[in-house]
């Protein structure tokens, strides 16, 4: 498909890229480049258990949230395009960049997600089953991922009217998370 369309940085004239799921994609990928994420997710989470040995679980969790994966996934991407235009005579630069680009909007709306799993394991964990808390939260993982994907995929609202819808709730459920913070110190 040919076309303008606004992006992340401005508008966009050319081919639109349509994000699908291609399961043979899993046996095109080289145990390497399945390595190379292993090995910077597993960096990523040694750090972060290294530094929450060292200060504590509250600075620890904060390295918990680091894009484990994400970085190694967004160049693979780009490089797996480059190389899919190549094979028939174009330049797959402009492609490949717009792949890591959807992949980026992705982990933007998983980590909306993130923000409800963790609010809810904050104010559920500390009174409640451990499974069941975690459950729950997967669950509004999930929900708030796919929901804002969705929002962004249709165009229900501009880029800014849902940062803006995001920020106002981020700062409701936070106002209320500092009260809850005060009433368990002893």
């Amino acid at each position: 498909m040919a076309g303008c369309f606004p992006g992340p940085l401005g508008s966009t004239c050319g081919e639109i890229l349509v994000v699908e799921v291609k399961l043979a994609a899993l046996r095109q990928t080289r145990p390497r480049e399945y390595l190379m994420r292993f090995l910077f997710g597993g960096a990523a989470t040694v750090l972060a258990g290294l530094i929450a040995k060292k200060f504590g679980p509250g600075i620890g969790g904060l390295f918990l949230a680091f894009p484990a994966i994400f970085p190694a996934s967004a160049t693979l991407i780009e490089a797996h395009e480059k190389q899919r235009k190549n094979k028939i005579g174009h330049d797959g630069t402009a492609r490949g960049r717009m792949a890591a680009s959807i992949d980026a909007a992705g982990a933007a709306m998983g980590t909306i997600g993130l923000c409800g799993f963790a609010i809810v394991l904050v104010y559920l964990l500390p009174r409640h089953n451990a499974a069941l808390v975690i459950g729950a939260a997967t669950v509004v993982w999930a929900l708030l991922s796919v929901a804002f994907w969705e929002l962004r995929k249709n165009r229900i609202f501009g880029l800014r009217a849902c940062l803006r819808v995001s920020l106002s709730v981020l700062s409701r459920l936070g106002s209320g998370g500092s009260d809850h913070a005060a009433a368990r110190k002893p």
